[in-house]
């Protein structure tokens, strides 16, 4: 009954399933140490079986994502996707490698055919030899179904389900009717069409990178004058018909008309008329399938759902509502491998009530690196959380290291930064001198469950455990809340229940001295860098950010210098 679900593309990653239990799911970047890393998944798969504590034999059925040309043809040649990879992240220069614009946008535009899913199988089974692996099921799914395929995780019983990404089998998003434990795709958007490829172009023509930065775009345009929708040029650029996104102009000639725009227009007012145009664009799309389906429950994915402003309008119309937490490409390998369990053993529902799907250290293992570095003192805590919350409290930078690796792009509780969500220039420090990222970046808040009530004007009693859904917060919450809120007074909170016993110790620390549970949370990690996965990788961030504190299993290390 194991199902192992892999991606071999844009944050590579490898998942495994047994019955109705997620055992393990995990991207490669955490172990190569190179952000959002492409190519085949051994270290993930490696991962998943040593958590599991398996073999490769014992797995039947593996699944896999994406079959296009263009995917087909960096499988052929890897070469090409690593020399993009370095090109994309500003780590090389173009050289003869460099794809044109043009030909790129083109070559993406090509869905699978059965000589490209023909071709695929056969070199990732070549991979999957090579780690031991024989006598299974092997099968490639569309890639929207596998971002539609999060909806199995929301444990609704009928669900519209909606995908929106940049582009992957020729297609840039679906429509879908989840029932009677099976998905029905009833309309699909092509690449042409893609509100992913557009607010992709706008963080290139920004000077961020795409792939990776759209959600700076997001936070720079709250810092916009306001641009009238009347003299805003952006939203000619598409038209929603139905169920379906028809664009202006192609590829190409988007990204012309982007770029001349830009000459002459302020870059915040720029990502200001970009974030409102995805805004429309998308609430139109949803509110047209929830009028034609009259099904309200909605899920949705693919790597538009990470902007959290669009998913809060959309929340607004919908009864019910979930964002699958690891909505980009890195959640590709669990949705093929979902899919599969579906496709050969009926699942359509899981036990999960968390995503700390990860690798997790014993304290005799921690204390075993503890005991090798340098330029550290440590000592065992009877009450890590009770210690965490006095020095957060008290104005000081926890980092935080607990139990199992959060799956997907946010730190949950368990590979965290910790800070006061009120005290004043702590945003900054952290942004400039912790994080080095831009300083109009906001922090995020993780609260108890309960408090969210008391912080958010418009909470609507659906707990957001993941960080994948905005709100707004009450005029006389924001002192308390004034390092974690964005300068338009949103917020994207992980409202945290049962499902972190460890964590939410500490959130109750802190509401017995400050009235309310709620910390500034950011990932572990130096920005541009994968989150932290291990205590050695812990160990070199707190050295690199010149932390005092770091709170790794029941230990409290601090550095001496």
């Amino acid at each position: 009954m194991y199902v192992l679900g892999i991606w071999d593309g844009h944050d590579a990653g490898a998942a495994l399933i047994k019955d109705s239990n997620i055992i393990a799911a995990v991207n490669e970047e955490r172990y190569t140490k190179r952000k959002l890393d492409v190519g085949f998944p051994a270290n993930s798969i490696r991962a998943c079986l040593n958590i599991a504590k398996i073999k490769p034999e014992e797995v039947k059925v593996i699944a896999a994502a994406t079959s296009d040309l263009a995917k087909t043809l960096t499988r052929i040649f890897p070469s090409v996707k690593e020399y993009y990879y370095q090109f994309r992240r500003r780590k090389a220069k173009p050289n003869f490698q460099h794809p044109k614009r043009a030909f790129k946008y083109k070559l993406t535009q090509f869905g699978p055919n059965f000589i490209t899913t023909g071709l695929s199988e056969s070199l990732i089974k070549i991979n999957l030899k090579n780690l031991g692996f024989s006598n299974y099921k092997f099968v490639i799914y569309d890639q929207h179904m596998c971002h539609a395929a999060g909806v199995f995780m929301s444990n609704m019983k009928k669900a519209l389900v909606i995908t929106l990404d940049g582009v992957g089998d020729g297609k840039s998003g679906s429509v879908n009717i989840f029932e009677n434990n099976k998905l029905k795709r009833i309309s699909s958007i092509s690449s042409r069409d893609s509100l992913g490829i557009f607010f992709e172009q706008v963080t290139n023509l920004l000077g961020m990178r795409e792939l990776e930065d759209e959600g700076k775009v997001m936070a720079l345009s709250n810092y916009a004058y306001p641009v009238q929708d009347k003299d805003n040029k952006m939203l000619s650029l598409f038209e929603v018909k139905g169920l379906n996104i028809k664009a202006r102009y192609s590829v190409t000639r988007q990204y012309s008309f982007l770029k001349n725009l830009l000459w002459n227009t302020q870059r915040e007012q720029f990502a200001y008329m970009a974030q409102k145009t995805l805004e429309i664009k998308m609430l139109e799309l949803f509110a047209n399938a929830i009028k034609q389906t009259k099904i309200r429950d909605v899920c949705w994915s693919g790597g538009v759902a990470s902007n959290i402003k669009a998913n809060m309008l959309v929340r607004k119309i919908a009864h019910d509502w979930y964002v699958f937490p690891a909505m980009g490409d890195g959640g590709l390998a669990l949705g093929a491998a979902l899919l599969a369990n579906n496709e050969f053993y009926k699942i359509s529902s899981y036990k999960n009530e968390d995503i700390y799907f990860g690798d997790g250290f014993s304290n005799r293992e921690i204390e075993e690196v503890l005991k090798k570095s340098k330029g550290i003192k440590y000592a065992k805590e009877r009450d890590i959380a009770k210690k965490v919350a006095g020095l957060v409290l008290s104005g000081k930078i926890v980092l935080w290291f607990q139990g199992r690796t959060e799956f997907g792009p946010r730190a949950l509780g368990n590979r965290s930064i910790l800070a006061s969500a009120e005290s004043y220039g702590i945003k900054d420090t952290l942004n400039m001198m912790v994080k080095n990222r831009d300083w109009f970046q906001p922090f995020c808040p993780s609260l108890l469950e309960e408090d969210a009530r008391l912080i958010f004007c418009d909470y609507d009693n659906r707990p957001a455990r993941f960080m994948t859904m905005g709100y707004m917060v009450k005029k006389d919450r924001m002192k308390q809340m004034a390092n974690v809120i964005n300068v338009d007074n949103s917020a994207r909170p992980q409202m945290v229940g049962n499902e972190n016993m460890l964590f939410r110790r500490l959130l109750l620390e802190v509401k017995k001295r400050n009235k309310l549970g709620v910390v500034l949370n950011t990932s572990f990690n130096i920005h541009g860098m994968p989150i932290c996965n291990t205590p050695q990788d812990a160990i070199i961030v707190l050295k690199a950010t010149r932390c005092r504190y770091l709170a790794i299993g029941n230990f409290m290390v601090e550095q001496k210098s």
